[in-house]
This record gives C-alpha cells, structure tokens and sequence, in this order.
C-alpha cells in the first residue's frame, strides 16, 4: 500500500541548494510566488488567482502523515538568495514509481536552479523508487529541456488540465530509468 511507504522527509544538498520539507514560514513566498500567473499558468493545481489560504493549505498537505507527495523547498539562503525559490516534489505512484514536479519563482528563471533541485533529487531517490515520470505543458519548452539535461527519455504527448488556464493543455511526458 502506498501509504505505508511515507517516511520522515529527508533534506537533499546540492551546490547552491539546499532541498528541505516546507515549513510554515514559507507561507509568505510561496504565497507570491505561487500567486504570479506565470508560474500558475506552467502548473496543473495552482490556481490563479490564488485563493486566500491556498499556501497555508499546501503547507498542511505537504507536511502530513499521510501524505501521497513529498515537497520541497529549494533553500539557497545558505548562498545568500532566498529561502525559497520554488518547489519540487514526488508523487508516488505506486512503490516503485513515482512523478516528479516542480516550479521556480520568475526571479530566478533560467538560473539552472530547476535542473540541480531535479538532478539533486534523482540522485538521493529519497523514495527508493525505480522510476520517475515527469510531465511538461508543450508550451514550457524550457522544462522540458530542464528534463531531457537531467537524463529524462519524451515518451510521448498527452493532455493535462490546467486549474490556472481552465483548460486542457498538451504535454510533453518523459521517465528517468534509476538504479
């Protein structure tokens, strides 16, 4: 059963990153982050506008028990940036699969920060999973190529809803073989 694979979330370092389980002073950036239509329109859940509350509540979920998603922060203050500069996590799929999913605030757009959290996660496998599928609105062209940089094989097109877009949006879908 999935649920009795959930652990004690683990912190993953990287060079200019730290990636480390949300907390409940993130609630202020991920709120502006998450609420700028550029980053909202690039993601399946976020809504945008973004709801009173919304952060609080992916706080909650992504820190619970019993949770089906692992999320976290990227942290680069230990840089001197910003304690938050977006978010990646891992939805399990099943016990040896998962799908990996991430945004980065504007900011800090075509830095490499998306590229070393996904590389950094690929190799700690914190979920111990054999493979991990990821997916990417055909419009984003740049995660994509945050994807294929990070060894990930396109496998094919697909359609997504997009709460931010109240659409369906065509994907691009990749997987990454593990040891």
């Amino acid at each position: 059963m999935i649920e009795d694979t959930i652990v004690k979330q683990v912190d993953i370092s990287s060079e200019r990153l730290k990636l480390r389980p949300l907390r409940k002073s993130d609630e202020g950036l991920l709120t502006l982050y998450a609420g700028d239509t550029r980053v909202a329109k690039t993601t399946r859940s976020i809504p945008h506008p973004l709801p009173p509350g919304a952060s609080e509540a992916f706080i909650a979920r992504s820190t619970s028990d019993g949770r089906r998603e692992d999320v976290w922060a990227m942290d680069a203050s230990h840089v001197g940036l910003s304690e938050l500069l977006g978010v990646i996590g891992l939805t399990r799929l099943s016990e040896d699969r998962s799908e990996i999913n991430y945004w980065v605030a504007p900011a800090f757009w075509n830095t490499g920060f998306a590229t070393e959290a996904v590389t950094a996660i690929l190799a700690a496998n914190p979920q111990g999973v054999k493979t991990i599928f990821a997916e990417v609105f055909q419009s984003n062209a740049v995660s994509a190529r945050v994807l294929t940089n990070a060894g990930f094989d396109y496998i094919g097109d697909a359609e997504a809803f997009s709460v931010a877009q109240n659409r369906s949006v065509p994907t691009w879908t990749y997987l990454k073989k593990l040891a």
